[in-house]
């Protein structure tokens, strides 16, 4: 769905929950939602960096949006379902969420995964991520049509040598995906996964040190993906897995 084009006005009222927000494919994510109408909600570790996407979020004229400063490696359930309360004291509901975060780990042998770095990259791109959508789901059910987006990869699909922690941390995701699709198949919340593919941000990086940068889309090349299924135009999108850049 990268060719679609996106109405100016597709999220106009709508109340959008961003993680992993404070920049890469978050915040431009959250520039390009507010830029389409909806009032972003931007969630993060680093206070800094949420403030630099509010700034140019207000500088554009996009709706103000409201900061969860959140480190979701700590986070417990109970932080959530107190977040889930004051989205619902605020805006009364919730109609969208992309979860965005993660962290890669590092890459290694199988039998080299060192038993914490599993547990943090478990924690932040899976546990966390499960209890968030838990708490959240009051929150959705109270909007006439939401949309929960999960962030997947391709050796989340088929796994690959050396990036054993974090491809079990995505094919998990797909998991979690599959069934609150087929829980709320006839409810209306929908949920889907996106993999962006190859994309110019810091885990890219990361994972490709040798690669060239310039040879990649940028977070803001693959929006429109990210736009068709938080928007209605996907309203009947339930359970799928999408690449903002099919091979």
């Amino acid at each position: 769905m990268n060719d679609y084009n996106a109405p100016s006005n597709l999220l106009n009222d709508k109340v959008i929950l961003i993680t992993g927000a404070g920049d890469g494919i978050g915040a431009q994510s959250a520039k390009t939602y507010a830029a389409h109408g909806a009032t972003c909600i931007l969630l993060g570790r680093t206070v800094a960096k949420l403030e630099a996407v509010y700034d140019d979020i207000v500088a554009a004229k996009g709706a103000e949006p409201a900061i969860v400063p959140l480190d979701i490696k700590g986070a417990t359930p109970s932080h959530y379902q107190q977040m889930t309360q004051t989205i619902i004291d605020q805006f009364g509901r919730l109609d969208g969420v992309l979860h965005n975060a993660s962290i890669l780990g590092h890459l290694s042998a199988f039998k080299d995964i060192d038993a914490q770095e599993w547990q943090d990259v478990m924690q932040i791109n899976l546990n966390g991520m499960v209890y968030m959508t838990q708490a959240l789901l009051p929150a959705l059910l109270k909007s006439d049509s939401a949309s929960v987006i999960f962030t997947t990869s391709s050796v989340g699909r088929k796994g690959r040598a050396f990036w054993g922690t974090y491809a079990v941390s995505k094919f998990a995701t797909e998991g979690v995906m599959q069934t609150l699709a087929d829980e709320y198949q006839n409810k209306s919340i929908r949920f889907n996964c996106i993999n962006p593919g190859a994309t110019r941000t810091n885990m890219r990086a990361q994972a490709f040190p040798a690669e060239t940068p310039e040879t990649l889309k940028t977070p803001e090349d693959i929006m429109p993906t990210y736009l068709y299924l938080m928007g209605n135009d996907s309203a009947d999108v339930n359970g799928e897995s999408l690449d903002c850049q099919p091979k």
